[in-house]
């Protein structure tokens, strides 16, 4: 991103500014993606970040019971409140835009809704939702999760890091209270609608040519622990004949994952793999390996899923190999609200008469945790390449300006006179 500028009143940084800021934080020098992971020193900078923007904007801000950072114009407890925002950690060296385009989008429509004099009659907040990505703990949504009581106080304290770090260990010592986090129905009765900006995780709209889409749904979607159990021993001295490697039964597997996937049309990956003892010399004892699966409908989900577990369980017998499989997480499909999701597109094209693309999408996000609380929708700001979760994630600095005025002409049409 080079020079954009979204003007705005005293008191911020122009868009590009808050950009610039945000850009250092958290990004590893070799690989030139970001490493923001919760509760971490990069998430503690972004976190001191989100609170200074706040503050510089005259909003009230507070942080909730599960750690999510908030921004508020207006009395809360008012009620009907609009809120947009995203989140700000990412995956293991993600892109830039991922989540933080979103926050820094929300935070420079209000400054441009401040420039035409806009006159709120409902309260409006920004959101900086607390790992979003679940790159430390293995669960996504976690802040989102817990707020709508999708995640329990009892689960929550059960999450443990690479290092075997819990949770509560965690947010303690960033300095949060864990005995707090749990379900906070208060806070989402005084929500009207949410709205999240996010750039595109597909070419969709490079296809089509526009510069910002709606959403329609998020595909079902889960992540499965494969644990392939063998025999550690020696490398150099233990004949092919005589030994009980997991590895081969897990390496078949990514190959059925990807064989049932493409039988489905739908995607299958293994991205995480743990190996013991993970030596070079060293017959793994232990391949432990993550299955992500996502489809269009829950019946191709299950399909999918349950051929690489039956391609498992073959491959994992017929090398004399135990094998478990949990389900550590799972979203089921997620409509947005039709209502919301069609006031949005009617903003979006009152003034132009063109037709908003409704766009559905594989990736899941903080506005589908919450869409069985309160009413959610989300805009998309297209991505030349469809590159995600990588550091070559893109997406051109017109579009993302053109991103920050729609939803400023949405939160607009939502939230004021």
């Amino acid at each position: 991103m080079t020079q954009a500028q979204v003007s705005r009143p005293a008191g911020g940084g122009s868009f590009h500014e808050m950009w610039a800021e945000l850009l250092p934080i958290g990004r590893h020098p070799d690989s030139g993606g970001y490493r923001r992971y919760a509760w971490t020193g990069a998430d503690a900078d972004c976190r001191a970040w989100f609170r200074q923007q706040a503050e510089d904007r005259g909003l009230a801000y507070e942080v909730d019971r599960n750690g999510n950072q908030w921004a508020w114009l207006g009395d809360p407890a008012a009620g009907d409140a609009v809120v947009t925002g995203s989140h700000l950690d990412s995956v293991p060296d993600g892109g830039a835009f991922d989540g933080p385009l979103g926050v820094v989008s929300s935070l420079a429509a209000l400054d441009e809704l401040r420039g035409r004099g806009a006159e709120f009659a409902r309260p409006l907040a920004i959101v900086n939702f607390g790992d979003e990505e679940g790159a430390r703990f293995g669960l996504a949504c976690v802040g989102s999760r817990l707020t709508a009581g999708q995640l329990t106080v009892e689960q929550a304290h059960r999450l443990t890091d690479g290092d075997g770090i819990s949770l509560p260990r965690a947010m303690e010592a960033a300095g949060y209270d864990p005995e707090a986090i749990g379900p906070d129905p208060e806070r989402l009765a005084r929500i009207g609608a949410f709205v999240e900006l996010h750039v595109e995780q597909g070419r969709a709209l490079d296809l089509s040519g526009d510069r910002v889409g709606v959403a329609s749904a998020i595909w079902p979607h889960g992540r499965w622990r494969f644990d392939f159990r063998g025999e550690a021993n020696h490398a150099g001295t233990t004949r092919l004949v005589d030994r009980r490697d997991p590895m081969l039964s897990y390496a078949e597997t990514v190959l059925a994952a990807r064989r049932e996937a493409e039988l489905a049309g739908a995607v299958a990956t293994f991205g995480k793999i743990s190996v013991e003892p993970n030596g070079v010399n060293a017959i793994p004892s232990l391949v432990r390996g993550w299955l992500d699966s996502r489809a269009a409908d829950q019946e191709t989900l299950d399909t999918v899923v349950g051929g690489v577990e039956k391609a498992a369980r073959e491959y994992a017998a017929a090398h004399g190999i135990d094998l478990d499989v949990v389900r550590e997480s799972f979203t089921p499909v997620v409509e947005f609200d039709h209502a919301l999701r069609d006031e949005l597109a009617r903003i979006l094209g009152k003034d132009t008469g063109l037709t908003v693309p409704v766009l559905g999408t594989g990736a899941g996000h903080d506005a589908g945790i919450l869409s069985g609380s309160i009413p959610t929708a989300m805009l998309f700001v297209r991505n030349p390449t469809g590159v995600s979760h990588s550091p070559a994630e893109s997406a051109a600095e017109d579009d993302c300006v053109a991103g920050v005025h729609a939803l400023a002409d949405v939160l607009e049409g939502l939230a004021c006179r």
